[in-house]
């Protein structure tokens, strides 16, 4: 907490950026919280959130998943599409279907205890994954054509998991067989052959998700030069 107060007074630092998860004894919502919201990189303060939820466009702090960059790369016509988002955390799920819902889109928000799961993920023509579950949505939930974003990023070190996953991906296989284990995403890697489009695990969402923070970075710098300047310093 010292830390974050002394990072938060020094005009040098621009961007805060607090690494999730934090050990079990320290409570992560209290860290975030005391994080100066113009340094919030991240977009998980409170303060920054609301601004999402009130579809504040002159605030770049509001958080933009990754995930959203590649929905918006699209340029669909929102209004006529029917996502669905898989994962209601703070950091993916809930903002994702906040932007989809300010972008005219009729979203639905699903989790592992939806019912009739499959039935609903089927019914959508973009599929936004992020539940966490090595392999979890299957092929055949995905609606022929979909454009579906993979968020997961699952590490799996079991054989009999990698064969089940990878069966159809041999080369990807026999590297796991070398490695001993391999990144995996939340969407079954079959679901290729159905997607119209599928965010690659690894490659896809967590490249595009640093990027996003090093532009964060630079416009948190861009508003503290601003701020100091209208402040005289």
């Amino acid at each position: 907490m010292q830390l974050v107060r002394d990072l938060n007074a020094d005009n040098n630092v621009d961007g805060i950026l607090v690494q999730l998860p934090l050990p079990a004894q320290v409570d992560a919502k209290r860290i975030l919280e005391a994080v100066d919201p113009a340094k919030d990189v991240d977009g998980f303060h409170p303060v920054n959130l609301g601004k999402l939820v009130s579809n504040r466009r002159d605030s770049w702090h509001a958080r933009r998943p990754a995930a959203w960059k590649f929905c918006a790369a699209t340029r669909f016509p929102w209004k006529a599409r029917t996502p669905v988002v898989l994962g209601r955390s703070d950091i993916v799920g809930k903002p994702m279907a906040l932007l989809l819902m300010h972008a005219n889109a009729t979203v639905t928000i699903c989790h592992s205890k939806t019912r009739d799961l499959p039935e609903v993920v089927r019914r959508a023509d973009i599929v936004v994954a992020a539940m966490g579950k090595a392999g979890y949505v299957q092929p055949d939930w995905i609606r022929p054509g979909a454009a579906v974003i993979d968020v997961g990023t699952n590490k799996v070190t079991d054989p009999g998991e990698a064969v089940r996953l990878l069966r159809n991906f041999p080369e990807r296989l026999e590297k796991f067989r070398a490695k001993g284990n391999v990144l995996l995403g939340d969407v079954h890697p079959d679901a290729l052959q159905i997607a119209g489009a599928l965010t690659p695990v690894p490659g896809g969402v967590g490249p595009m998700t640093i990027t996003m923070l090093m532009s964060n970075t630079v416009k948190a710098a861009r508003y503290g030069v601003f701020q100091r300047a209208v402040a005289g310093h």
